[in-house]
């Protein structure tokens, strides 16, 4: 049961992603030809490649993580304190960063890495980028030859299914139903692309995934059946 998961052992994240370049043109013909494939399932007859380029950041394949931001609640304030940080801007750098928590201080097994739909974008996505950037994989993101229950991986979309497979539900509409302070009442994923490369604010970046991280904990709360952390018990650092 949930209620029986120390929240002291969750590690909540949420990552943003955009294409690696700002337009398909930037694409070598080699590159143009592998993302039309790629992509033609989901673009159908509708959209041509260079259309459907903006939605490049989907794929690990073609994007890039920009932000990562991680969060914990400190035991030490009877659990009413979360403590939030972020690793920004070139992409290798704040991969080793976020590798290196991983193995100091989160790297006892008995720490868990918790987001939203995590288990289809989150964890896969950043295992892929490390590995592109040859970055070897830290325990909890190496899932080869481990068993369902050995995965250190929680997802409050799975939470949410109660074994519906065909059940998916925006973290956005948790929040609203749960009465959770929404994070996306200044920009939401679409719009992150145009906000790096058009207006480069990665600032404005951060601030909406760390309010991603902080719904999560939020919602994990809340399926607990436990009260919300109050703004003055968010701590950015």
């Amino acid at each position: 049961m949930l209620q029986k998961l120390p929240l002291a052992n969750l590690i909540f994240l949420d990552v943003e992603t955009v294409p690696q370049h700002a337009n398909f043109k930037d694409l070598d013909e080699e590159w143009q030809e592998l993302w039309a494939k790629k992509s033609a399932y989901q673009r159908k007859d509708q959209f041509t490649p260079e259309a459907f380029y903006d939605r490049a950041a989907i794929w690990a394949e073609f994007g890039k993580i920009i932000c990562i931001s991680v969060a914990y609640i400190n035991p030490d304030t009877n659990y009413r304190q979360l403590r939030v940080t972020s690793f920004a801007g070139e992409e290798a750098d704040l991969l080793k960063k976020f590798k290196n928590i991983l193995e100091g201080h989160f790297a006892h097994r008995k720490y868990v890495l918790c987001a939203h739909n995590g288990k289809e974008f989150d964890f896969p996505y950043i295992a892929r980028r490390m590995l592109i950037h040859g970055i070897t994989l830290p325990e909890k993101l190496n899932l080869f030859g481990k068993k369902p229950w050995e995965i250190p991986h929680l997802d409050t979309m799975d939470l949410w299914k109660f074994g519906d497979f065909k059940h998916f539900t925006s973290l956005k509409l948790l929040t609203k139903i749960f009465g959770i302070p929404s994070p996306k009442d200044d920009i939401d994923g679409s719009q992150v692309r145009d906000v790096f490369y058009n207006d480069q604010n990665l600032e404005r970046i951060i601030q909406y995934c760390e309010k991603d991280t902080i719904a999560v904990a939020q919602l994990v709360l809340k399926m607990r059946g436990e009260a919300l952390l109050e703004e003055h018990e968010i701590i950015t650092v």
